[in-house]
């Protein structure tokens, strides 16, 4: 492989119509996902320069350019992949979005991320996620028996409870958890289901609500899950 400069040792700012995106592309960018990049933008600026080639040729950060005009941005920051041979730049265009397709997640500090942010208020709408994803990980979907007896976690919420919520905020807010405590009520739990596990209706007592629900999940006994977030907002989000 030839040897040649860093392209993030520099970089420039180029006119937008100076980028051309390739014609062979294989990665594909979905109307939603430039949204969504657009968000970041308006929330965050542009924090990673696109990869070019002498030529003005996109390497990588096609999806960056298609929000940048979106948003109406006349200009870019660029850096420049200078004395790449044709297979360097065809076989980067690949890599740079697959390796980061390597990568995973630790799912207990993600939670622990996300109930705080949440708690700050930031709407994590824009971090990339859907809201069934986000609900997952923060151990709604766990709480809730799927209708039919099924603990495998497959469908989307829309399917397994008929009404989805709005956003995953909305998840955490008033009419969401008044749904819940009506199942919970009838003893419906993802642990017990609507079998034997379920307690006589005569025999059971209905609880306080508090602002922290205590809940067991498998292989995790005596979890507390805190309700962050639900008192201090009451917004809704349309789809």
């Amino acid at each position: 492989m030839k040897k040649s400069a860093n392209p993030a040792d520099t970089v420039e700012h180029w006119d937008i119509e100076r980028l051309i995106p390739y014609a062979r592309n294989s990665r594909t960018h979905s109307e939603a996902q430039i949204a969504q990049i657009a968000a970041s933008m308006k929330e965050w600026g542009v924090t990673s320069a696109v990869l070019v080639d002498e030529d003005g040729g996109i390497i990588a950060g096609h999806g960056r350019v298609l929000a940048a005009r979106k948003l109406g941005k006349t200009e870019m920051a660029v850096m420049i992949a200078r004395g790449w041979t044709d297979a360097q730049k065809k076989a980067y265009v690949i890599a740079d979005n697959q390796l980061a397709l390597n990568a995973g997640w630790d799912k207990e500090l993600l939670k622990l991320e996300l109930d705080e942010l949440d708690g700050m208020g930031f709407d994590l709408d824009l971090i990339g996620f859907s809201a069934d994803e986000l609900l997952e990980m923060q151990d709604v979907e766990a709480e809730l028996e799927t209708g039919d007896g099924d603990a495998s976690g497959k469908g989307s919420l829309a399917d397994r409870f008929m009404l989805p919520p709005f956003s995953v905020l909305n998840a955490r807010e008033g009419w969401w958890q008044d749904r819940k405590r009506a199942w919970l009520a009838l003893g419906i739990k993802s642990e017990l289901g609507r079998g034997g596990g379920q307690e006589p209706h005569h025999t059971r007592q209905q609880s306080p609500v508090t602002q922290t629900e205590h809940s067991t999940t498998a292989g995790q006994p005596g979890r507390t899950r805190g309700s962050t977030g639900s008192a201090r907002r009451q917004r809704q989000t349309s789809v």
